[in-house]
Parts: structure tokens; sequence; C-alpha cells
């Protein structure tokens, strides 16, 4: 593992190179075991170079199929970073794991992280998925994709809600009438659905 960290320190410029980094980390899991991602990922997270950080969170998204100590660090300790910059990482981890296991075989998981009581978890489902419907499974079942995204349009968290309404926007415009049919089910009178209804209806004209 010291090799490899020295490697990203020379590879890496000082600047964010996110392209970097996702190549490193999909370069590392391609010649290394699942095992050996979960612990090399984990080393890297305390590492005082922020890009190297996100290579080891990159790393435990391509473990946690078959780790499951590494799915819970992102959920557990990745999630609890204060750097939007390691959510957004997190988010792609996410994503990379629900891949690789299956997006089908992820639903129950998808689930469960989107009724977290953190917001980053929550987050890193409804941002790390985008756009749905170019995902395996939800490509083919877009109206599922909907309803677990607007079961959350009155979440606690305005960050959260904010990926929801953008995330719903996105599939709108592949799906405007499943979309259009979703939101005119609404019940507007809370702020907080009224927010996401505002952003998932941005691209449907003829809602209020």
């Amino acid at each position: 593992m010291d090799d490899f960290e020295r490697y990203l320190t020379e590879i890496l410029p000082r600047q964010d190179s996110l392209r970097l980094v996702k190549d490193a980390a999909a370069r590392y899991a391609g010649a290394h075991t699942e095992a050996q991602c979960r612990q090399t990922g984990i080393a890297l997270y305390s590492s005082d170079n922020f890009q190297i950080l996100e290579v080891g969170v990159l790393l435990l998204g391509y473990a946690a199929h078959a780790e499951p100590e590494a799915l819970a660090f992102l959920r557990e300790t990745v999630s609890a970073h204060k750097s939007w910059k390691v959510q957004e990482v997190l988010a792609m981890a996410f994503d990379n794991h629900c891949r690789i296991a299956g997006y089908e075989r992820s639903l129950p998981l998808i689930r469960e992280w989107l009724a977290d009581g953190r917001a980053n978890v929550r987050r890193a489902v409804s941002e790390g998925l985008r756009v749905w419907t170019s995902r395996p499974y939800f490509r083919e079942h877009p109206g599922e994709a909907i309803a677990i995204l607007a079961a959350r349009r009155e979440d606690e968290s305005e960050y959260a809600r904010k990926s929801v309404g953008n995330a719903l926007k996105d599939i709108g415009k592949k799906y405007p009438d499943l979309l259009r049919r979703e939101l005119r089910s609404w019940n507007l009178s809370s702020r907080a659905a009224r927010q996401v209804y505002a952003l998932a209806s941005k691209h449907l004209p003829d809602l209020p």
C-alpha cells in the first residue's frame, strides 16, 4: 500500500483532477482483490492528500459488493466527512457499488440508504445514480425510479431535497408523461414538497 500511495503522490497534480483519481482507482481495482481494495481504501482515507483520500473512497466502492466492511465504512465514516467534494465522491462510490452488484439486486440497499437518518447518506443515492434512467434496470423501469425518488419529496434536508428534485427533473426530460402524472398527484401543502416540485417540473411548462 505504501508503494501505491507514493505512486499516487507522484502522478496526482496539486490541483484537483477527478479523471486521474478515477483512473488510478480503476487501475488498482482491476489488479487487486476486493479485500485488498477495502484494506487500501480505508488506509488511503486517512491521507492528508485530498486526492489520495478520494482514491480511497472510490476503492471502497469497488470492494463494497464483496466486503461488507467497505460498505459500512462508506456509510458510517465517509458520509460524516465535512467536505462536499468527498460527498460527491461518496455518491460515485455508491453508484459504482450498485453497478457491480446490479441495480435491481441493489434495490433494498438503495431504499435503505434513502431512509437513513443522515442527509449525506440519502444524497449519495439520489445524486450517485443520476441520471437514474441511464442505469440498467431503471432504464427499463423509469416509473420505479420516479416513485423511489418521489418518496423523498419531503426530506428534512434541503441539500437532499435539491438532489431529489434535480434527479426527477433529469428523468422528466426523457419521460415527461410519467413525471407529469406523478407530480400532479402530490400534495403541495408543505414547503419541502413545493421546493422539490419546482425543481422537478422545470422542463414541464404545462405544470404550474
